[in-house]
């Protein structure tokens, strides 16, 4: 499933090559077909699945009409680290920013994905869209003494092309990895761009085994419901034990 979602990303060949994986998208029928929908607010997400517009017009960019949950940016939140609720996220990656490599381990369901201080000039988490302040949120929250897993939204994580703001599934994705501690798995490292030194973050989240998020899922989280009974079982027992059920190649 991972791999077709790669395929599917139609991403640019160097970073095809680096992940080793051009061979497998060129044999692979699947990514020939091309999947692509018009997005709506009753689709469900489907892994690997392309959602379109019917225009390149910001109104029908697909992640808002199928999320409501902004037009813009890499951090798209529902909801508010302020008032400690926020419902679901959409994490949007190009693959394409060599200084900050957001990348998919195939293999593991791991993905990597850099903060929003990308640039010098403000503090780690003065951002304005606030992404670096949700990862500190979302961490904190699985890492605390008394683990708050269950105010931790899903993170649908998209693969943007360009065409109609054609942007591909690749999962709903949990905060943490299996085999990564709390000082591993959200890092502030630093960096340096002419004469200014600056931090981001480095987050690293598991992609969940959860092949289809149904339209009910959604429509609950939408309304503020964040673990009920359209909820996949996957979700539900990290929610409930911590367990990283991942999705990999293989599956």
């Amino acid at each position: 499933m991972i791999q077709r979602a790669v395929a599917s990303a139609k991403l640019p060949l160097p970073v095809l090559r680096s992940r080793g994986v051009l061979a497998r998208v060129l044999r692979d029928e699947w990514m020939a077909e091309g999947q692509r929908i018009v997005a709506t607010s009753k689709s469900d997400l489907e892994v690997g699945t392309t959602y379109v517009g019917e225009s390149s017009d910001i109104g029908h960019e697909p992640i808002n009409i199928l999320l409501s949950c902004g037009n813009m940016g890499g951090f798209r939140a529902r909801g508010s680290v302020r008032k400690n609720r926020v419902d679901l996220v959409a994490l949007v990656t190009t693959f394409a920013d060599s200084e900050w490599p957001d990348r998919l381990d195939e293999d593991t369901g791991r993905f990597t994905y850099f903060g929003d201080n990308k640039k010098p000039g403000r503090d780690l988490h003065d951002t304005s869209r606030g992404g670096n302040q949700l990862l500190r949120w979302a961490f904190s929250a699985i890492h605390v003494q008394d683990q708050q897993r269950h105010l931790v939204p899903p993170f649908f994580v998209f693969a943007k092309e360009g065409e109609n703001r054609a942007s591909t599934f690749l999962g709903v994705a949990a905060p943490g990895a299996p085999d990564c501690s709390e000082s591993e798995d959200l890092v502030a490292s630093w960096t340096t761009r002419g004469n200014d030194r600056f931090q981001n973050y480095r987050a690293v989240f598991t992609i969940l085994d959860i092949p289809v998020a149904r339209r009910g899922w959604i429509r609950e989280l939408e309304e503020g419901e964040h673990v009920e009974a359209n909820a996949p079982a996957v979700w539900i027992d990290w929610v409930e034990s911590g367990v990283y059920r991942s999705a990999t190649r293989a599956g």
